[in-house]
């Protein structure tokens, strides 16, 4: 098994940004705009060697939305992810707090993690590509 240090000499290798390290796992930047680096949702498991990818819809853009339905929107990016072998690991509702106000919840976003474990680094690095190819976020269009 590759330590996290050595996933992240892998991504950075491969042409890939680092946003941070936590444990075994290693977080994957995607850049929304030349100047912004944003959490992609894209990680390397260092202990497993897997490839993390997490797929969200936001209640803002969906407001009249069921739970169930919010979940279902999240899967629907998914469906390129599950054909190329990820398999859905779990779901979560994260509550985005007022930061004036932590009582307060500006949005909430309805996730679903999906994780696909690899040969070796090689195989991440192409499947790191794939996931960030991904749309992340279900969109009202």
């Amino acid at each position: 098994m590759p330590t996290p240090a050595e996933v992240k000499k892998a991504l950075i290798a491969a042409g890939f940004e680092v946003y941070r390290t936590r444990g075994d796992v290693v977080h994957v930047a995607e850049r929304a705009r030349e100047n912004l680096i944003m959490d992609s949702g894209v990680r390397v498991h260092s202990s497993e060697v897997a490839v993390g990818l997490v797929l969200r819809a936001q209640r803002s853009d969906f407001p009249h939305d069921p739970d169930d339905a919010m979940f279902e929107r999240a899967r629907g990016l998914g469906v390129a992810a599950r054909e190329r072998g990820f398999s859905e690991v779990g779901t979560q509702i994260t509550r985005l707090p007022d930061p004036s106000d932590e009582e307060r919840t500006l949005d909430s976003w309805f996730e679903v993690s999906f994780e696909k474990r690899v040969a070796g680094l090689d195989e991440a690095m192409a499947e790191v590509g794939f996931a960030l190819s991904l749309e992340k976020a279900a969109s009202r269009s």
